[in-house]
């Protein structure tokens, strides 16, 4: 027996050569990968209240279409397989499946949302499918030790809060300061970084804050309650941050304007914009040929294309 075994090792030694080769030569993908193409997932509110984010989607569409055209990455094309999620962050967990094992994506990048992608977040860890630039500035999504396959992109809100608050103590050291805030995790998180940003000297320089509801209708109430009441020798900084968040200048209570900060409703605004310097930006926009659509409020009209959840 043990002759007969010896007698047959060399062609079996033989054909393990013979093999070997091609063992080697043949390449290994993870799914959405081949030689000849990338499969790239993405969710992205094209319709419903949030929609006019869906012109990132749709410019993230024309990027990769010009990479196809230049052939490619390696000679491989990206097919970018955009879904709406319809403003519903609750819709976008049964799309991440549809994404991940029916399209057959490498990954899923640049979904928009904070709600959206956490509510993707475990899904994508326990399948190993990498959740790349998550379109949030929100600091849960900066946990690779718990979810090492999801990477954040921007800044966080705590520090976009700080960078607002270094540079008014550069600028007006001696400023009081009322910061209106979303009254979720964003939001809190948006204010601590403005008390980071102030450090010691928070106490004394933030006199008020005020909190919303997602949901509210308008703002009239907080921004009355942050609005300064009687003489004051110092400016005061308005920060907000609201989401959804069209961009609108805030200026302090002298009239100069402090920076644009993110706000959501030009009607509860107006107040904190001065009189003579609303009519003077209103005649001024009245004076070209569409003066009807140049009434609209100008934050509406500068609505940014950042969405945070």
């Amino acid at each position: 027996m043990n002759r007969h075994m010896i007698r047959i090792s060399p062609a079996m030694l033989l054909v393990s050569v013979m093999i070997a080769p091609a063992v080697v030569a043949q390449k290994v993908y993870d799914p959405g990968a081949t030689d000849s193409e990338i499969k790239i997932g993405n969710i992205m509110a094209y319709t419903g209240w949030a929609q006019q984010y869906g012109a990132v989607g749709r410019a993230e569409a024309a990027y990769f279409q010009m990479v196809n055209d230049r052939g490619g990455v390696n000679g491989r094309k990206i097919n970018f397989i955009s879904v709406d999620n319809g403003s519903d962050a609750a819709k976008s967990v049964a799309l991440t499946r549809q994404l991940v094992e029916q399209n057959g994506v490498l990954l899923i990048f640049s979904s928009i949302g904070t709600d959206s992608n956490l509510a993707i977040r475990a899904y994508m860890n326990e399948k190993r499918v990498p959740q790349l630039f998550v379109e949030s500035s929100s600091a849960v999504f900066d946990d690779p030790s718990h979810f090492p396959w999801t990477m954040g992109f921007f800044a966080t809100y705590r520090t976009e809060g700080s960078a607002y608050a270094k540079y008014i103590l550069q600028n007006k050291p001696g400023a009081k300061i009322a910061v209106l805030y979303a009254n979720d995790d964003a939001g809190k998180e948006y204010l601590a970084g403005v008390r980071g940003g102030l450090g010691d000297k928070a106490s004394a320089m933030i006199v008020k804050e005020a909190s919303y509801q997602a949901s509210d209708a308008a703002l009239d109430s907080q921004i009355m309650t942050l609005k300064p009441r009687g003489p004051t020798s110092s400016s005061t900084c308005r920060l907000a941050r609201l989401r959804p968040r069209p961009f609108a200048p805030l200026t302090t209570s002298t009239g100069t304007r402090c920076s644009s900060f993110p706000t959501l409703r030009c009607r509860s605004l107006r107040s904190s914009i001065p009189r003579d310097s609303r009519r003077q930006q209103e005649s001024s926009r009245m004076r070209g040929p569409r003066a009807g659509a140049s009434r609209k409020c100008e934050a509406t009209r500068r609505c940014a294309s950042f969405w945070n959840g």
